[in-house]
């Protein structure tokens, strides 16, 4: 197999960057925040000592500056692992691949990548406003799939797999977790968890208006399951993460119980906690 790559696998804009993020390799730092929000990417880098770079593309928005001396990158991702598909590979391509000449470098460079976003909790014990580290999680969404050498299984997924109610759900269904250096960073949270990666807002997250939802108990059925909390991008980062060398944890921000029906009381200031909670611990 030939490292060079067409031009309609590895499309690039006419500056030469990324096509769907806009970077260049010099964009981006080794440690990167990941947030779903375009939003919140402001609401991060303004603790920042020093902000360099300011681009964005669609949802795509990224912000690289210096914090407490260190180079740092926190960038949106929009909703969903399909956002992620696009993330993680262009991410990839911007220190693994020669972008003009559209090889493979022959030096490997893994990403730390860390996920700041907010969560649901199926778990009725789960108390709301705390942070929630993402041990294993199991994709609800099939993207990993699509990728020919992926395969991951332990404890947590053959457990879930021999136990899931949902025939029709199952063959859609795959397992990742952190990178447990990562976890390093945060051994102080209240939670450790397994998350859910969903790839909808209603039904899959047993919502229901119009149209009925699989089940009235699906959400208590992941709980059963061992599944702490749910979101909607967490699987592809794990997954991805492994097929392409990277570290990545998941921190979430539990601002509701779907189990006891609460929500935060200010999200935007749980959030706000999140957001400096992790930055006091990513960069000493």
């Amino acid at each position: 197999m030939l490292n060079k790559l067409a031009a309609s696998e590895l499309v690039l804009n006419p500056d030469g960057s990324v096509y769907h993020l806009n970077l260049q390799p010099e964009d981006i730092a080794e440690k990167i925040l990941l947030v779903g929000d375009p939003d919140r990417v402001p609401k991060v880098s303004q603790y920042f000592d020093k902000i360099e770079i300011q681009k964005n593309k669609r949802e795509f928005y990224t912000h690289t500056g210096t914090l407490r001396g260190e180079r740092i990158t926190v960038m949106s991702t929009g909703i969903g692992t399909e956002n992620i598909d696009i993330v993680m590979n262009e991410l990839d391509a911007l220190v693994n691949i020669d972008l003009k000449e559209k090889e493979f470098k022959s030096e490997h460079t893994a990403l730390q990548l860390f996920r700041l976003g907010t969560c649901g909790s199926v778990n009725p014990d789960v108390q709301v406003d705390n942070m929630l580290v993402s041990q294993n999680v199991v994709g609800l969404d099939g993207l990993m799939h699509f990728y020919q050498d992926y395969q991951f299984e332990n404890e947590f997924s053959r457990n879930f797999m021999e136990k899931f109610p949902y025939e029709r759900i199952k063959p859609m269904l795959y397992f990742s977790e952190w990178t447990e250096s990562q976890y390093d960073y945060f051994k102080d949270a209240k939670y450790v968890g397994n998350t859910a990666t969903f790839p909808g807002f209603y039904a899959p997250q047993g919502r229901q208006l119009r149209l009925k939802a699989v089940d009235d108990k699906f959400l208590e059925t992941l709980n059963d399951l061992g599944v702490t909390n749910f979101e909607m991008e967490t699987s592809a980062i794990y997954g991805l993460s492994k097929l392409l060398g990277h570290k990545a944890v998941t921190i979430n921000n539990v601002i509701a119980n779907r189990r006891r029906g609460e929500f935060s009381a200010d999200h935007h200031q749980s959030e706000k906690n999140m957001i400096e909670w992790v930055l006091e611990r990513v960069i000493k």
